[in-house]
């Protein structure tokens, strides 16, 4: 076990009040490490090392080549050291180490990557306007602070999709994690150390609620962009209004699977069980609803319990497990009340529903469970359970499935699986959500942008869309009466 420290200005420091709190592997139930438990005071030195970065142009001086080259080292390190980063990730988060070289840590690398291109390419332009003698140009410059707040699914790689578009486009950060999930980004910002970012550019406060808090309604933050539920996002919203904060929010999901009668059912039955059940279950766009063409609606419910039950539950450092643990007891607690909802309301269990036995029993680990008989009203179809709780609802005709798809107050992603190019295209028109996967499962890139519509949040990652959220245009008009 070790003491952990958070990252301000050039100082590591154990936090102003002394306050800690212990960060577990939910595999074993082991402390890893005691990490500070940041407060308002912290997250003020945070936001005054990020601006003080700003202010004497220690960071705005520094040009878009120099800016590519630290981001590119960012990834370099990333990749020298991505064994042992894996293995941080994946005892501190429970996901199995093969999700967390090939997706968090590769994943995290190629942002950096990708936006160390962009900082070069910040332009501006020049507008063919109507006003006389006069020249006007435009340039993209930072928002300022930003305050990045991430959730603790995908600890490393969602920090890293916030953080290398932010600082590519010059601003500074304050970067909170989730408390239950903090050491990958304790080791990112040792890694931008390294890789030679000047003092006060990115800045690590560890902490509960508290300095969440702290952070979103600081006068001293120009922008907020946070990861996680629709609650918070919401609180968020409310809060940044002192300064008028800038927001961006990536927020919860409930992704619908709409299977067609003509669909290649081995596929999709191997994909939507790889979606709902990657990470536990804990992704905003995991495949949780299925709505399947009630002629093959037997079929698959059958395959797709089968499979589900021959899931190899396991911790995440070894390599013959598929599914790690939920990330703790409270959070495997809600999910265990869903679906005991599940079957109050009438739905019927075909697999799953509980703690695994034996050793695994120690652990937060839920066996993988599938619903049939299901009501689109019900809690488990309707609400985000963020865990590997699956839900199979029959549909009649095309015309009816995109209404109930849309009748949801998310809007993250939704998957069509269907061999008609018509159906495709139709469907994928007709779904209200950021993104509609067809024949596929969910996939990120770096230049592909991500983000939802209703309560899924606000505003985009990644792409050039992340380089708008993390730009302002400013227009500068010249005289040229006389000159």
């Amino acid at each position: 076990m070790e003491s952990a420290c958070f990252l301000v200005g050039d100082t590591w420091s154990p936090g102003k009040s002394g306050a800690i709190f212990d960060s577990c592997d939910p595999a074993t139930g082991e402390v890893l490490a005691v990490v500070p438990d940041g407060g308002y005071d912290d997250i003020d030195a945070a936001v005054s090392a990020a601006s003080e970065a700003l202010a004497d142009r220690r960071w705005t001086g520094v040009s878009p080549a120099e800016r590519a080259h630290l981001l590119w080292r960012v990834a370099e390190l990333i990749d020298a050291q991505a064994a042992e980063i894996a293995e941080l990730e994946s005892r501190d988060q429970g996901q199995p180490l093969a999700l967390a070289r090939a997706v968090s840590v590769a994943g995290a690398a190629e942002h950096f990557r990708y936006f160390a291109g962009w900082c070069t390419k910040l332009d501006g332009r020049v507008p063919a306007h109507s006003r006389p003698a006069a020249l006007n140009y435009t340039k993209r410059v930072p928002v300022g602070v930003c305050g990045l707040i991430t959730p603790w699914n995908f600890p490393l790689l969602i920090a890293a999709w916030k953080l290398a578009p932010a600082v590519a486009c010059g601003n500074t950060v304050v970067l909170k994690p989730a408390e239950q999930t903090s050491l990958t980004a304790l080791r990112l910002a040792r890694i931008c150390q390294e890789a030679g970012f000047p003092p006060g550019v990115v800045n690590v406060v560890t902490g509960g609620p508290e300095a969440g808090k702290a952070l979103v309604a600081h006068d001293g933050v120009d922008k907020v962009s946070f990861t996680g539920s629709t609650e918070v996002g919401r609180s968020i919203v409310r809060a940044s209004a002192g300064n008028l904060k800038r927001l961006s929010l990536e927020l919860g999901g409930k992704a619908a699977s709409v299977v067609t009668a003509d669909a290649d059912l081995e596929a999709a039955v191997a994909g939507n069980l790889r979606s709902g059940m990657q990470n536990s279950g804990q992704v905003c766009a995991a495949s949780s609803r299925f709505y399947v063409a009630r002629t093959r609606y037997a079929e698959f419910t059958e395959r797709l319990a089968k499979a589900a039950a021959n899931v190899r539950l396991g911790p995440g450092l070894d390599p013959a497990t598929e599914m790690g643990p939920l990330v703790g007891e409270a959070h495997l607690s809600t999910v265990d009340s869903y679906v005991r909802s599940g079957l109050q309301q009438g739905a019927s269990l075909v697999t799953g529903g509980g703690r695994p036995d034996g050793p695994l029993a120690r652990g937060s680990f839920y066996r993988p469970t599938v619903f049939a008989d299901a009501a689109d009203d019900m809690r488990i179809a309707r609400e985000e359970i963020f865990g590997p709780v699956l839900t199979v609802m029959p549909f009649d005709d095309l015309e009816e499935v995109a209404g109930r798809v849309n009748d949801s107050p998310y809007g993250l992603a939704a998957s069509v699986w269907t061999t008609n190019l018509a159906t495709a295209h139709r469907l994928a028109d007709q779904i209200d959500v950021g993104c509609v996967r067809i024949n596929m499962v969910a996939g990120i890139d770096p230049a592909v942008p991500w983000g939802g519509m209703k309560t899924s949040g606000w505003g985009r990652e990644m792409g050039a869309e992340a380089v708008d959220d993390y730009t302002e245009v400013k227009s500068i008009w010249i005289g040229l009466e006389g000159a």
